[in-house]
């Protein structure tokens, strides 16, 4: 079993930054892929940015390419996502997940996720 925390959610002004965490525990996560999603009020869970198993390849929603940056340390079996130049449309819960046997094609689908953290509110707003 692999318990996930998410932390660094906050309010911030349009155009800022946030960092978000992921801790886990229970099992390393060094062979996981993990991947954040968030959720909007009224809207379904959607990816934003993943990160496939030991290859550590990157994965981004064009919707935050460029601004978005997901990495780990496997020594802290922590997951991170750098969130720059934030805009509202940015707001949501954003969610943790892990899973040891996805495949790539499925990085991005919910579904394929066996562990998720309880997640943490970003709010965007001036």
């Amino acid at each position: 079993q692999v318990q996930l925390a998410e932390s660094g959610g906050g309010l911030v002004q349009p155009g800022g930054s946030l960092r978000l965490s992921c801790a886990a525990s229970g099992r390393s996560i060094s062979s996981y892929s993990m991947a954040w999603f968030r959720q909007a009020p009224g809207k379904e869970r959607e990816a934003v940015a993943a990160i496939f198993r030991r290859a550590g390849n990157t994965y981004y929603a064009d919707s935050v390419k460029g601004r978005f940056t997901i990495s780990r340390d496997n020594a802290k079996n922590t997951v991170y996502l750098q969130m720059n130049s934030l805009k509202p449309e940015d707001t949501g819960v954003y969610y943790c997940a892990a899973d040891s046997t996805l495949i790539l094609s499925s990085i991005f689908n919910p579904q394929q996720y066996d562990y998720w953290g309880q997640g943490t509110q970003v709010t965007v707003s001036s």
